[in-house]
């Protein structure tokens, strides 16, 4: 690493740190007050605009309107991110800063000299055996811990001549003038200080350099795609910091009581500057994590937009944000969002936190962030909210939770995205069940297709699903479970729906051929062993089968090979299944219909 920063210790231990402080409370103040001002525009102005006048020129003014909502918006974010980069130098230059000033007094107390390049003069001390005269005095040179820095840890003794230091990992030189050691000790404290010093400040110049506005006043795509980079800049730039001050390695519950304790200065100030980091941290409340992930999907679309290979996603962002703009009941929060992989997204009908159901929906094979994800995949979500509501009236969250990358095709066979799935899922539904109110609070974990592996995965890991009342399965090809006792809800609370002619819920076991009533003839005698264990239509697996329609057969019926493996939550298409789905979700499972298992 190279150091690039002019910083000097002379500079480090006189700066004041107060300073950094007041001017990033500055850049704070402005960034409210463009916040404020969009809040004016878009309510006062804008919206009373749009809902009294209806002509031509009232049209023309709500888009000029809408544009300088778009300018303050711009200086509210840009402001507060130049805020966050000041304030975070500040406070990570203290430590270096104090290591330095306390380095300095002990050689002052001493009486050693430090020069300005951090070299440090000491006295004679101690005696010559041979002699018995004062051992000379010298001068030594700290190390910074820089290989080919020029600063490597040399010492000078009284007759000018340097040597190897005694700077960090450098083997120990006994010298019977006592000043030596203590002086290379003073002197590498000094290094080490100047440099992480030098570093941050390096960082943050980096950081601090990029955040630039284009001249003119136009906020479009290409503005929000560079505010996109500048949010990228400075949370990688204030890295420690974040470590030091944000949760992290906590629980979720732990990180709920953080925000809980903090100031709404602070945070508004984290809103603001980290959208990314607060809007998927588990444990945050649901509508903090809404407005920042939805701040987060502007910034990703303008930063994807113009990729050719980010076509499908950018749709699927798009699509989001449609609905998000359209939706008014039931209301929808954004959970979670990124462009990581194949995309994550975690939606909400209806809000988790209030709700006294809350369902969490795990689609599977082929799913990513994009357009069919928007248009399709989230309805399932939207018709068990629905469903659920006229069981339970308006009590239900119901969420479709794409965190984690589902198989694409043939690596559906692999256990892998169930693995690392489940613990993103499981570490998700503890931030439910921590930021969620309701005393009697009824959890239900789903998984379709593939999704159902990754919620077993989820389910066998020690201590289970947190929070999960109950489970259900899907059209599933198993979930690595043996029975339905190891998925940890107990086997009375793991539901199965799965169509005799879905294809998916036929698949044999890996030493196996297809079974199941499309082709009959190769009917096996191990019929309830499927591609991940046991299947869990099967008496063998002891969960509780739901009835669901038969659906389309495969092929002949001439939509495809699985026509019957998407119905499941379609009250129009299978109205049976989308009903008992419901039902469980609402806490009503006593009343659903059953089917025997096979």
């Amino acid at each position: 690493m190279t150091i690039t920063s002019g910083l000097t210790w002379p500079q480090l231990r006189d700066l004041k740190l107060s300073e950094l402080t007041d001017a990033a409370d500055g850049w704070n103040a402005a960034s409210k007050h463009a916040g404020s001002a969009r809040e004016r525009v878009d309510g006062d102005m804008s919206g009373s605009l749009a809902k009294t006048q209806e002509s031509e020129s009232a049209t023309a003014a709500v888009k000029r309107l809408k544009r300088l909502s778009e300018n303050y918006h711009y200086i509210h974010t840009e402001c507060a991110l130049v805020r966050a980069s000041v304030e975070a130098l500040g406070i990570e230059l203290a430590a270096p800063q104090k290591q330095l000033r306390d380095a300095l007094e002990d050689a002052a107390a001493n009486c050693y000299t430090v020069h300005a390049d951090g070299r440090i003069d000491y006295p004679a001390g101690g005696k010559n055996a041979m002699t018995g005269e004062l051992v000379p005095g010298g001068t030594v040179v700290g190390n910074n811990g820089l290989i080919g820095s020029g600063n490597s840890g040399l010492r000078r003794d009284g007759n000018g001549m340097y040597s190897p230091g005694m700077g960090p990992g450098a083997p120990a030189l006994k010298s019977p003038n006592p000043h030596l050691a203590k002086a290379q000790e003073i002197a590498d404290r000094i290094a080490r200080a100047l440099r992480e010093a030098r570093e941050i400040d390096d960082r943050y110049n980096s950081a601090l350099g990029k955040l630039k506005a284009a001249p003119g006043l136009t906020v479009d795509t290409r503005t929000w795609a560079d505010v996109a980079a500048d949010v990228n800049a400075v949370s990688g730039a204030a890295q420690n910091y974040l470590a030091d001050h944000l949760p992290f390695d906590k629980s979720p519950a732990d990180r709920k009581e953080w925000w809980d304790h903090l100031s709404e200065e602070q945070r508004e100030e984290y809103l603001t500057s980290f959208p990314d980091v607060i809007g998927n941290l588990d444990g945050i409340p649901s509508a903090v994590r809404d407005e920042a992930n939805r701040e987060n999907l502007t910034l990703l679309i303008a930063k994807l937009d113009g990729q050719p290979e980010s076509k499908d996603m950018l749709a699927g962002l798009k699509g989001i944000q449609t609905k998000l703009q359209e939706t008014v009941d039931p209301p929808m929060y954004l959970l979670g969002i990124g462009d990581r992989g194949n995309g994550r997204a975690i939606v909400s009908y209806g809000d988790p936190d209030t709700s006294k159901n809350v369902a969490a929906y795990v689609p599977g094979l082929g799913t990513k962030l994009d357009k069919d994800f928007a248009n399709g995949t989230l309805d399932r979500a939207l018709y068990t909210k629905m469903g659920a509501d006229r069981h339970d009236s308006d009590s239900t969250a119901s969420i479709v939770w794409l965190g984690y990358d589902a198989p694409q095709s043939i690596d559906v066979a692999s256990t892998t995205s169930a693995e690392h799935g489940a613990p993103d899922y499981n570490s998700f539904m503890d931030g439910i069940t921590a930021t969620n109110g309701q005393k009697d609070l009824h959890l239900t974990a789903i998984g379709h297709s593939y999704g159902s592996r990754m919620v077993g995965e989820a389910a066998m890991r020690p201590g289970g699903i947190p929070g999960a009342d109950d489970i259900i399965l899907l059209g599933s090809p198993g979930t690595g479970a043996d029975n339905a006792s190891q998925l940890n809800v107990g086997a009375d609370h793991v539901f199965v729906g799965s169509a005799q002619n879905d294809p998916v819920t036929w698949l044999p076991s890996k030493a196996g051929v297809l079974t199941g009533p499309v082709l009959s003839t190769l009917l096996m005698p191990e019929h309830d062993q499927n591609w991940f264990g046991t299947d869990p239509a099967s008496e063998a697996f002891g969960g509780r089968r739901f009835k669901v329609a038969d659906g389309p057969l495969p092929i002949v019926a001439g939509q495809g090979p699985t026509p019957a493996h998407s119905n499941y939550f379609n009250p129009a298409i299978d109205p049976a299944s989308a009903d008992n789905i419901a039902r469980i979700v609402a806490g009503k499972s006593d009343s659903i219909t059953t089917e025997a298992p096979r």
